[in-house]
């Protein structure tokens, strides 16, 4: 008897490379017809007389030796790079860059557009959605968002805050509501009434209204919130709303480092929510049951913006991001402009 064969070892070792060889070309056979011809498992199974189970299997044993390599190139306009560092940085769960910059006037049609995508494709069913309704950039998205297909999804649509401003300027925050609650097939819920009053003497009052304290109920139920970010100049919008600050309240909230607000709920560059009167004139969520809410989504650009959205970051206040390429930049300390995107 061949004493190499009593042993085992060099005969083992022999049929082990032959065995190893074959399964090497195994792999390669099957991950190029997968890959490189597109064939699916069940077919290339059937072509090469083996089970679909082995292929899956063998496609798994490609991956992890090496000889299928996965390379993601983004295309122009995407900034995966730049947005997973933004979420690092600041801890949040998304950003969305969007491939503008500019002024807040100039960015808002795509930040709206991309906003409009962005809900249409992470809604669920059954999500209970609170918005702020009074922001250039959520009307502009909510004008871009289609319907989908199959009728109701989200629950409810329900207002974060009372109006301000000019009554007929607000038309526009019951316009957003509206085609909101049409295209989602949810029940609008409005809050009727005034986003700021007097004092809190006024605003206890008005939210023992039943028909008010019944929103204040909706919001403990939100699944995702939207917002804008506001800074302590007013808007456009706002301005033409007839401005709902005095000029003693900007004033003091200058004086106190005020540099954005959420809701109306102001906070300092830290994001910290800064102690004012106007905390006790609000009619609105507020920032505890704001912030207990699952997704929190803020859209906001434009470089008037860019110290409120990183106070609103960096106090915790949003966890998505959808914001223009000039203020994502800035937020991960790129200012000279240079991408390190894949080739």
């Amino acid at each position: 008897m061949n004493p190499h064969n009593r042993t085992g070892t060099p005969a083992t070792r022999t049929t082990r490379m032959a065995t190893s060889d074959e399964q090497l070309r195994l792999m390669t056979r099957i991950a190029r017809l997968y890959h490189e011809q597109g064939m699916r498992q069940p077919r290339i199974a059937e072509e090469l007389h083996i089970s679909q189970a082995r292929v899956s299997r063998l496609l798994t044993q490609a991956a992890k030796l090496g000889i299928v390599r996965t390379i993601v190139v983004p295309p122009e306009g995407v900034f995966a790079e730049l947005e997973e560092e933004i979420a690092d940085r600041y801890g949040l769960r998304d950003v969305v860059v969007v491939d503008v910059e500019g002024e807040a006037d100039s960015v808002i049609p795509a930040l709206g557009a991309a906003t409009a995508v962005y809900l249409e494709t992470t809604l669920m069913e059954g999500d209970r959605l609170g918005i702020s309704s009074w922001s250039a950039t959520l009307l502009a998205a909510v004008e871009a968002m289609r319907s989908r297909p199959g009728g109701r999804f989200l629950e409810e649509v329900v207002q974060l805050m009372g109006g301000v401003g000019d009554p007929q300027v607000q038309v526009q925050a019951t316009r957003l509501m509206g085609r909101l609650a049409e295209l989602t097939g949810a029940e609008p819920v409005f809050m009727s009434a005034p986003g700021l009053v007097a004092g809190a003497t006024v605003r206890d009052a008005i939210l023992a209204d039943p028909k008010v304290s019944s929103v204040a109920a909706a919001w403990k139920n939100l699944t995702i919130a939207i917002v804008g970010i506001g800074s302590l100049d007013p808007s456009p919008l706002l301005r033409r709303s007839g401005n709902i600050f005095s000029d003693d309240d900007q004033e003091q909230l200058r004086a106190l480092g005020a540099v954005g607000d959420i809701c109306l709920h102001f906070f300092d560059e830290h994001g910290t929510l800064l102690d004012t009167e106007l905390n006790d004139r609000v009619i609105g969520i507020t920032p505890d049951t704001y912030r207990a809410v699952p997704r929190r989504v803020a859209v906001a650009g434009g470089d008037r913006k860019y110290a409120a959205i990183r106070a609103a970051l960096l106090g915790g206040w949003v966890d998505v991001l959808i914001t223009d390429l000039g203020v994502a930049r800035r937020l991960a300390g790129r200012p000279d402009r240079t991408e390190r995107q894949a080739p």
